[in-house]
């Protein structure tokens, strides 16, 4: 059975994609950038978006019955080597004791403004 998420982002429906996607016993959560969405703003520091991108995980993940602990992939994008440590900093916090399977890339993001973006696959258990 698949079951369409939305955060309530604007972006979602412009651009045509779900905040998440539950199909069987596995969640998609699409990549998620620093944006605050109950403020919609987004913030300068890139340890800050980090976070903002994983409590955002966690709320899509926590609606369906699961948790931070229930992800068994992760896919980081960072706009610069520079911010790599502050983003490891961050992710070290929530992951230490998951380490989900994770790959992190360098590349240019949508907006300047957006400096890391997560994505995660996570099982219901």
């Amino acid at each position: 059975m698949r079951k369409l998420i939305s955060s309530g982002s604007p972006f979602e429906k412009v651009a045509g994609y779900s905040r998440a996607v539950v199909d069987g016993d596995t969640i998609y959560v699409s990549g998620t950038t620093g944006y605050d969405y109950a403020t919609m703003t987004m913030p300068q520091d890139v340890a800050a978006q980090t976070a903002n991108c994983l409590e955002t995980i966690k709320q899509v993940l926590e609606g369906e019955g699961a948790s931070l602990t229930s992800v068994v992939r992760a896919r980081y994008y960072v706009a610069d080597r520079a911010y790599v440590d502050a983003v490891f900093a961050v992710l070290g916090e929530y992951f230490a004791d998951i380490r989900p399977a994770a790959t992190m890339v360098i590349c240019d993001l949508i907006k300047d403004e957006m400096k890391v973006e997560i994505e995660v696959t996570a099982k219901l258990t």
